[in-house]
């Protein structure tokens, strides 16, 4: 099969899930891993596809936000590591605000009957998530208000209003994507505004983010690398990646993935 052939191939493949893993394009292909590596490593030049760790995802658009629905299904077992990494950092007696998204939602579902903690959250995910069970000594939760954006995200003057109205010990903030340059990014601008919002509510901020997140660049800026205390992301990040992060964070913390 030509070059051209199974770019082809990959590029459909992306179109119709998303992301694409090596070993799966090289049993699809009938070629070598090592020849799917290359194939990925000149569609990345030609910013076809963005390669991460093991495969590659689709580039979108700057101003497209995909429907929760879809990223739920991408980097799973990234996620569930991620939020048990994070489950650390929450203490009884705490109050928290954890964003929409689907790996703050691992980190929700490992702190129900969590009876001692407060949650804010500008999630109807999360928000079920931990008052689901009448039965189950729950965390006190609030839930914002707000408009609901394709990412499950509560925002608008709602939301903010509502945020406007909590300190909190810590925010767990899922993200669209971090950069180094360009810092906390999101493709819709109401939830780029609630996110600020949720960031000043806390003495410290949480950045719960998979490895795909790293050097993606929404439209829209609300935070900057500094404003970080801890990123928590998971083993699929790079090694040169980690130590290019390092000069612009406190703390980065790695999860373990257990593969599934």
């Amino acid at each position: 099969m030509l070059a051209a052939e199974r770019h082809a191939k990959i590029t459909a493949a992306l179109r119709s899930d998303g992301a694409v893993k090596v070993v799966e394009l090289a049993e699809f292909l009938e070629v070598s891993e090592m020849t799917i590596r290359r194939d990925l490593d000149v569609l990345d030049e030609s910013e076809v596809l963005r390669k991460v760790h093991g495969g590659a995802i689709a580039r979108g658009n700057r101003g497209v936000e995909p429907p929760s629905t879809a990223k739920a299904a991408r980097q799973h077992a990234e996620k569930v590591a991620i939020g048990r990494a994070a489950l650390g950092a929450v203490e009884d007696g705490m109050t928290i605000a954890v964003s929409a998204g689907t790996t703050t939602l691992e980190l929700a579902r490992l702190l129900r009957g969590r009876s001692s903690i407060t949650v804010v959250t500008n999630s109807i995910s999360i928000f079920q998530e931990l008052t689901g069970d009448p039965d189950e000594p729950n965390p006190i939760v609030y839930l914002t208000g707000g408009s609901r954006t394709p990412s499950d995200a509560l925002v608008g003057p709602i939301a903010n209003s509502a945020l406007d109205s909590f300190r909190v010990d810590a925010v767990f903030l899922g993200v669209h994507g971090f950069d180094i340059e360009s810092g906390l990014t999101t493709p819709n601008i109401a939830e780029a505004e609630t996110n600020r919002r949720l960031i000043a509510t806390g003495r410290r901020l949480f950045v719960l983010a998979d490895n795909t997140k790293y050097r993606e660049v929404g439209t829209n800026v609300f935070g900057r690398m500094s404003d970080i205390d801890t990123l928590v992301v998971d083993d699929g990040l790079h090694a040169s990646d980690r130590a290019a992060l390092a000069p612009h964070l406190e703390n980065i913390v790695i999860a373990d993935t257990e593969k599934e």
